[in-house]
C-alpha cells in the first residue's frame, strides 16, 4: 500500500546471539552454556553452535565454571569498569594466583563508601571460606576488607567505621575501633586475618593499585598452613601489579575509571 513502509528483515540466530552476549556482559558471574540455554527458552544444541561461534569471534570466552565476556566485546575499550567486563578481566589474574599458590583466590573493590566482592576462583583442594556473613558487615574482620580500610584515608576510614559496627564473628574478631585503626596504621604492606571472620581459616591480602582504583587481592587458607611470608606475599604482590597496571592502562585508554575496591 503507498505511504507503508516495509517490515525491517530480521535475522533470527543474529538476535539470539545478541542476547546470548547481553546476559553474559550483565551477569556477576560465569554462565554455564545449560543456563544461557534455560534463560533464553532456546535447545542446548542451538545454544552450543552460538557460542561456539561467539567465542570464535572473540565475544566471550570459556572458564571453567561457564562463559565470560571475550577481548573482542565492544566495552572491554569503551567501559573497562563494567561488571562483565571487570569479571572478564580480574579471572585471568585470580586463576594464575590460585595455580602458582593452590589456594583459593579473591578479589574486592571498593566503591560509593562499600566493600564489595568481584570474584572467586576456588582452588580444588581448598575451596573457599564460607562466607555466611556478607562482606558489607564483615570488612573489619578480613583481609581483604582490613587492606582496602588501610588504603582509604584518615577521613574516609572513619566515615566508613562510623557506619559499620563490628561485629563479633569468632573470639578473634577485632571489635575495638581503636585497636582496628592501631592495627591498619601498622600494616606492612599486607594484611592477614587468622580466625578473624572464620574458626581454622586464615587469609592474606595484598593491595591493587592504579589510577581511581582502589582494590585487593588475596588468598585463604587453613590457619595452620597460613604463614605470610616473603614467598607467599611476593607472588600476590606481583600478580597485584600486573592486574593494577592492566585496569590502569584501560582508565588511561579512555575507558571509563571507577574501579575502587575482601575474604
Amino acid at each position: 500500500m503507498p505511504g507503508t513502509e516495509a517490515a525491517p528483515t530480521l535475522i533470527g540466530s543474529v538476535q539470539r546471539a545478541l542476547r546470548l552476549v547481553d546476559i553474559v556482559a550483565n551477569s556477576p558471574r560465569p554462565v554455564p552454556v545449560k543456563t544461557l540455554a534455560m534463560l533464553t527458552g532456546l535447545t542446548q544444541g542451538t545454544t552450543y553452535n552460538l557460542v561456539r561461534t561467539l567465542i570464535h569471534e572473540g565475544y566471550l570466552a570459556t572458564e571453567p565454571e561457564g562463559l565470560v565476556l571475550g577481548e573482542h566485546f565492544p566495552m572491554f575499550q569503551s567501559r573497562p569498569d563494567a561488571g562483565g567486563v571487570l569479571l572478564a578481566r580480574v579471572r585471568v589474574a585470580l586463576r594464575q594466583v590460585t595455580e602458582d599458590v593452590g589456594a583459593t583466590a579473591y578479589l574486592s573493590r571498593y566503591h560509593e563508601g562499600e566493600v564489595h566482592l568481584i570474584d572467586i576462583v576456588d582452588a580444588a583442594e581448598r575451596p573457599r571460606i564460607d562466607l555466611s556473613v556478607a562482606l558489607g558487615s564483615s570488612a573489619h574482620a578480613t583481609a581483604l576488607g582490613k587492606q582496602i580500610l588501610t588504603d582509604l584515608t584518615g577521613a574516609e576510614r572513619l566515615d566508613y567505621l562510623s557506619r559499620h559496627r563490628l561485629e563479633e564473628l569468632t573470639p578473634r574478631t577485632i571489635k575495638d575501633p581503636r585497636a582496628l585503626l592501631a592495627e591498619l596504621e601498622r600494616s606492612p604492606g599486607f594484611t592477614v586475618d587468622r580466625e578473624e571472620y572464620a574458626i581454622g581459616n586464615a587469609c592474606v591480602a595484598v593491595p591493587v593499585i592504579a589510577p581511581n582504583i582502589r582494590a585487593s587481592l588475596a588468598i585463604s587458607l587453613p590457619v595452620e598452613q597460613a604463614h605470610a611470608g616473603r614467598g607467599l606475599v611476593a607472588t600476590l604482590t606481583r600478580t597485584a601489579r600486573r592486574l593494577a597496571l592492566q585496569l590502569g592502562a584501560d582508565g588511561l585508554s579512555g575507558g571509563a575509571p571507577g574501579l575502587s575496591a575482601a575474604v
